[in-house]
């Protein structure tokens, strides 16, 4: 079995996982999330609360990681029918997030239900459709869940530029709670 031990490679910047006997370089790169802030025909967002850790309890939107050989807009349907038993249509990128300390990329769409029914997924302990006044604030389970929902909440549904971390935020190291994040 090879030994691999943390060095700067020759000709790179940074310290990397390196196999002592051959020199081979084993990457370690951010995973990519997708998910999307679903909404039904009035208006509603659909909000799952999870049934695994992390975050156990909490709401969140329908998102997790994408797999291999797929694209981000079929992993944030995929996602959608896991967690919610949701047939999706996605309206586009509402945001982009980097949460460095965790190695994610977020890719998050605005989309709406494409058929009425829903219901808890494996992955669910329940899901709902909420008004922006009924969202649960105190239990929703991640930084970017806020985020992404406060992006829905400013840009509607009108075409825009998809949101970055916000400034307070940019390499996504806080964890939660969040002060003043509402």
């Amino acid at each position: 079995m090879p030994t691999f031990t943390r060095k700067v490679p020759e000709g790179d910047d940074r310290e990397r996982l390196t196999c002592a006997d051959c020199g081979y370089v084993a990457y370690e790169n951010p995973k990519v999330v997708v998910g999307s802030v679903v909404t039904a025909a009035d208006g509603r967002i659909l909000l799952c609360r999870r049934a695994i850790q992390p975050r156990q309890g909490y709401w969140t939107l329908p998102a997790g990681y994408l797999e291999m050989n797929e694209t981000v807009e079929e992993g944030a349907r995929r996602e959608a029918w896991e967690e919610a038993c949701a047939r999706i249509a996605l309206d586009g990128v509402l945001a982009v997030y980097s949460v460095a300390r965790l190695g994610q990329v977020q890719v998050i769409f605005r989309g709406h239900l494409a058929e009425p029914d829903f219901a808890a997924g494996p992955e669910s302990l329940e899901v709902g459709l909420f008004a922006w006044e009924d969202i649960p604030w105190d239990s929703i389970a991640f930084p970017t869940v806020i985020w992404a929902l406060q992006a829905w909440r400013e840009t509607g549904t009108a075409p825009a530029p998809a949101r970055l971390n916000p400034a307070s935020d940019q390499r996504g190291v806080h964890h939660l709670p969040l002060e003043g994040a509402l």
